[in-house]
C-alpha cells in the first residue's frame, strides 16, 4: 500500500520536530504548505547528514552509502515509484515551490564535505588541507566561506524558494545569512570540532592573532583562554555579526507570510552568537546554547507577527 503525500509530510514533520532544534521553532510560524515543504527539505538534509556522520563506518563506506541514497532520490525525483516518505514529500515540495534538483544536490554535497578532507577541491575550489597534526583545516577565510556556502548558504537558497521572493537581491542576502549561521555554529563548536580533528577557524586568522592549532586542541576551560585567543574568537564573532545584517535586509524581500518564520530563525541564531559574546567567548567550559524559554519567547513574538500579517491581509 503506497503512502500518501499527506502521510509523507507527517513523517517529515515528526523528523523535524525531533531533530531540528533551532529550526523547528521557526517552522511553526510558517503557513501549513510552506511548513510542510521546509520539513521535507529538513528531513532530506537530516538523512544525508546522518549518512555522512555515521562514525561506525569508514569514510569510504559512508561515501558509498551516500551515493547510493542520492541515486535513489534522483530516480524518485524523475518519477520512479518510491515508498520513501521523505522522497515523496520532497518531490511534492520541489514541484510546488520550483526547487531545482541542482540545489538539492548541493545540499547533499554540503553534508559530504567532511568526507573528503584531503581533496575537498573536488567539491569546492580552495585550499582546504590536512594539517601535519592530522587536523582538517582551512587556510583562508575565502576557503572557509566556500565550505559555509555548501553547508549553510545552499539551505538558505532552498528556503527562500519556499518562502517566495521576486527581488533577485534575495539570493545573495540568503547566501550571506547562511554564512552568519554557520560562523555562529563554528564558534559554538570550536572545542567539539577540535576533538574530532577539525579546526574551522582559518589558519590565516590563527596566525594573525598568534594562536597555534595546538593551543586550540589543548583548550579545556574558558578560564585558560589567553588574550590572543579571546581576540581571535572576537574577530570571528564580529565577522558573523557583519553577515547577520544581510538577514535583516532579506526579511522585507520575501513573502509577508514567511517573514515571521525567518525573523524567528535569525533571532534565535543571533541570540546564540550574543550569548557566546556575553560569555567572553568561553565555548570550552560548557556547550553554549539558547534556552528553551528564550526560544519560546522569540517564537511567541514571531507568531504575533504572523497574526498581525493575517489581520492586515483581511483589510
Amino acid at each position: 500500500m503506497s503512502i500518501s503525500v499527506e502521510e509523507a509530510y507527517a513523517v517529515c514533520r515528526q523528523i523535524a520536530r525531533r531533530e531540528a532544534k533551532n529550526f523547528y521553532y521557526a517552522f511553526v510560524a510558517l503557513p501549513e504548505a510552506k511548513r510542510n515543504a521546509i520539513c521535507a527539505v529538513y528531513a532530506f538534509m537530516r538523512h544525508a547528514d546522518d549518512l555522512s556522520d555515521d562514525e561506525t563506518k569508514s569514510r569510504e563506506e559512508r561515501r558509498v552509502d551516500l551515493d547510493a541514497w542520492l541515486n535513489a532520490w534522483h530516480r524518485a525525483a524523475q518519477g520512479d515509484a518510491t515508498e520513501d516518505p521523505v522522497f515523496i514529500a520532497l518531490r511534492h515540495a520541489q514541484s510546488r515551490f520550483h526547487i531545482t534538483t541542482g540545489l538539492l544536490d548541493q545540499l547533499v554535497q554540503g553534508t559530504a564535505m567532511d568526507l573528503y578532507p584531503s581533496h575537498s577541491e573536488d567539491l569546492v575550489p580552495g585550499s582546504h588541507s590536512v594539517h601535519p597534526l592530522r587536523l582538517d583545516t582551512y587556510e583562508t577565510f575565502d576557503d572557509l566561506y566556500r565550505y559555509c556556502y555548501y553547508v549553510a548558504s545552499v539551505v538558505g537558497l532552498v528556503c527562500i524558494r519556499i518562502f517566495e521572493y521576486s527581488d533577485p537581491r534575495a539570493e545573495k542576502l540568503a547566501e550571506e545569512t547562511g554564512i552568519a549561521f554557520q560562523l555562529t555554529n563554528i564558534l559554538r563548536d570550536v572545542r567539539e570540532d577540535a576533538e574530532r580533528g577539525r579546526i574551522y577557524l582559518p589558519l590565516e586568522d590563527l596566525e594573525r592573532f598568534g594562536v597555534s592549532v595546538e593551543e586550540i586542541q589543548e583548550l579545556k576551560n574558558g578560564r585558560h583562554l589567553t588574550l590572543n585567543q579571546r581576540e581571535l574568537l572576537r574577530f570571528e564573532a564580529n565577522r558573523a555579526e557583519h553577515y547577520y545584517k544581510s538577514g535583516e535586509a532579506l526579511l522585507p524581500l520575501i513573502a509577508a507570510d514567511a517573514r515571521p518564520a525567518l525573523w524567528v530563525l535569525i533571532s534565535i541564531y543571533h541570540r546564540l552568537l550574543q550569548t557566546i559574546e556575553s560569555k567572553e567567548y568561553d565555548v570550552f567550559t560548557e556547550r553554549v546554547s539558547v534556552s528553551t524559554f528564550t526560544k519560546l519567547a522569540i517564537l511567541a513574538r514571531g507568531l504575533m507577527r504572523t497574526l498581525g500579517n493575517r489581520l492586515r491581509g483581511k483589510k
